[in-house]
């Protein structure tokens, strides 16, 4: 039986429709897909969009109207992408369907909607009460963050003994891989302490893992520069970054259109297209590659499978 995934239809005024009634009939010989979105908003933008609605495509009636204004950043579409995303999470919580697979939202849109979370991964945390780990990847390379959606400047605050220690522990037991790379936060990773002093946290963190684990799991910490050269990524397919940027900005310079985004240490299972609303490009009729969210259907069907 194929198993049934809950679609967070993400912001209205973004490519995320154009990308799942373009991408429904390849999706559903895989899956069941049921699309957060009601029918009035789904004729909307299919007209916007000038393209057909697909047959059995199957809705769950998120309420709300409002109108369409490609790559507009807007208060009623932030509102109206999070109802959708609460929707799905409701639905596997109640387990109506396997999994959650999302569509990109905009930032500022939640913002101005007043929703207090800055993305999808806060919102699992608190919903669900656990301890959400975001990875993003594809099958080259994964990386697990550490910290997400933060100030760089608050980055090197976060970084102590005992968080780092649990969330390692916590990311072993969710990729179940023994090779792990772990990397420093400073330049040339502080130079034994010429350039800071984070990486001394990090090193305890990593003894304590591997020590609990009773194996030698988490190398490093790796200097932060190099850890993503090619030599190194024949060593590691799983990296563990800091901050945001350190392994998102290596990631999808490497493998942007096929990397997915998953939502670890969760009891229901939640993945993701690696890519944002796309505003300048939304309901122009660009070719869209579709690559990510594809890539992302098909790990929600394996980690279902896994379960």
């Amino acid at each position: 039986m194929k198993p049934k995934i809950a679609i967070s239809i993400g912001d209205l005024n973004g490519i995320g429709i154009e990308i799942a009634i373009k991408s429904h009939e390849k999706i559903s010989e895989i899956c069941k897909p049921v699309y957060c979105i009601n029918n009035k908003m789904l004729k909307l933008a299919s007209k916007e969009l000038n393209l057909k609605i697909p047959n059995n495509f199957k809705l769950f009636e998120t309420s709300g109207e409002f109108e369409i204004k490609p790559g507009v950043v807007s208060k009623k579409s932030g509102k109206y992408s999070y109802d959708s995303f609460f929707d799905a999470i409701t639905l596997a919580d109640k387990n109506k369907v396997d999994a959650i697979c999302t569509l990109p939202i905009n930032k500022e849109s939640w913002n101005k909607a007043d929703i207090k979370y800055k993305g999808h991964t806060e919102v699992l945390r608190d919903y669900l009460g656990q301890n959400a780990i975001m990875m993003l990847g594809c099958k080259k390379m994964f990386v697990g963050l550490f910290t997400e959606h933060i100030p760089l400047r608050k980055v090197a605050k976060k970084i102590n003994e005992e968080d780092l220690t649990k969330f390692l522990i916590d990311f072993y037991h969710n990729v179940k891989s023994d090779n792990i790379a772990v990397l420093g936060l400073n330049p040339h990773a502080s130079d034994n302490g010429v350039l800071g002093n984070e990486e001394v946290e990090i090193f305890k963190a990593i003894k304590n893992a591997n020590t609990i684990l009773e194996k030698k799991v988490f190398k490093g910490p790796l200097v932060p520069d190099t850890a993503f050269s090619p030599m190194s990524r024949k060593n590691y397919q799983y990296f563990v970054a800091m901050y945001h940027d350190q392994g998102l900005a290596p990631l999808k310079a490497l493998y942007f259109d096929q990397s997915i985004n998953v939502s670890l240490n969760l009891p229901i299972i939640r993945t993701s297209v690696d890519h944002g609303t796309a505003f300048n490009i939304a309901y122009k009729n660009e070719k869209l590659n579709t690559k990510s969210y594809i890539n992302a259907i098909k790990e929600a069907i394996v980690l279902i499978k896994n379960k």
